[in-house]
């Protein structure tokens, strides 16, 4: 396929380029809002055209487009895609609001595109195993989730992310859509009910750096997250904890591969062998069986939807210091 970049990110740069590339497709444009940036980009990775114009992709016979701009530039990226009849991959968060995912969602849909959220984590070894575990009902009746995705935010990926609320920037929209969608992907359902709270704890300006929050989910489990972006120091972890047994998975909430899963239970630990397969590799390869219409692990655009739908309930509840159901309407 021949796949057109809107954003020139730092994801796009270090991990989308090459996995396009190694499941046999080809980047044949970038479009960024500066043509410098557009035009560096395009010279370090080899792209012949480097665009300031969403209009400049009609005419270049694409089959995809992957959108890595800034969170609030994402909608007038898809919909062109869409109008263009090209698949779509778009980074988490959708959008600012659901009104404008959701348009996202059904602009595709009408086209009869493939749309994609790349949520890349749950491509992790970890997140598969996991899953296969629990529907073995390896666990047992499940009790509770723990999540710590507390990390330190590099400083190239800083800029809008910590000082720009127009843009998307804050750590829940960023992290707390990877969450949602990581237990979604374990355990197949999405919270109904969150209380947050968040604070800004030296990194931000504007925006909150940290989150804490519990989800309340229909089958009657909770679970507790933290986001974070100024921990440098911090390890991450996802647990599933069940009456039986019990999982706990550590750093494995990365860009990369590799972590550690151990299998807790009453006869003892069992450390799970994790695979070290790129994860963007992964989605993209679940992309195209997903345009082949096969079965396959791709998170939707219904799927960034929902994860978009916890994080806006997580920051309402910040907000208004009360528990908050979250919409997927």
């Amino acid at each position: 396929m021949k796949w057109a970049f809107v954003g020139a990110s730092n994801i796009a740069s270090e991990w989308m380029v090459g996995a396009v590339r190694a499941v046999g497709d080809e980047v044949v444009a970038v479009v960024s809002g500066s043509a410098e940036r557009a035009q560096a980009f395009a010279r370090q990775h080899g792209i012949t055209q480097a665009l300031t114009d969403l209009g400049a992709l009609a005419g270049l016979e694409l089959d995809a487009v992957y959108v890595s701009s800034t969170n609030d530039q994402h909608e007038a990226a898809v919909l062109q895609a869409a109008a263009l009849g090209c698949h779509v991959l778009c980074e988490k968060p959708l959008a600012l609001d659901l009104a404008a995912a959701r348009r996202m969602v059904e602009a595709c849909r009408a086209a009869g595109v493939v749309m994609g959220t790349n949520h890349h984590l749950r491509h992790n070894s970890a997140h598969r195993q996991m899953r296969e575990v629990l529907r073995q009902q390896g666990l047992g009746p499940l009790v509770s989730a723990r999540v710590s995705h507390s990390v330190f935010l590099r400083a190239q990926l800083q800029g809008w992310r910590i000082d720009n609320p127009g843009a998307g920037g804050g750590v829940v929209l960023d992290i707390a859509v990877h969450n949602a969608d990581s237990l979604a992907f374990l355990l197949g359902e999405y919270p109904v009910e969150v209380m947050a709270m968040t604070q800004q704890r030296g990194m931000s300006r504007g925006v909150e750096d940290d989150a804490m929050s519990l989800w309340q989910f229909a089958s009657g489990l909770c679970a507790f997250t933290h986001q974070g972006y100024n921990t440098p120091h911090a390890s991450n972890r996802l647990e599933i904890l069940g009456q039986q047994a019990s999982l706990e998975a550590r750093n494995v909430l990365n860009q990369a591969p590799g972590g550690e899963l151990v299998w807790r239970r009453a006869d003892g630990d069992l450390s799970l062998r994790l695979d070290h397969d790129n994860l963007y590799v992964r989605a993209l390869r679940e992309l195209h069986r997903a345009i082949a219409g096969q079965p396959n692990d791709l998170a939707s655009g219904e799927d960034g939807l929902k994860s978009l739908a916890v994080a806006l309930a997580l920051l309402e509840s910040a907000r208004t210091g009360r528990r908050v159901p979250v919409s997927y309407a």
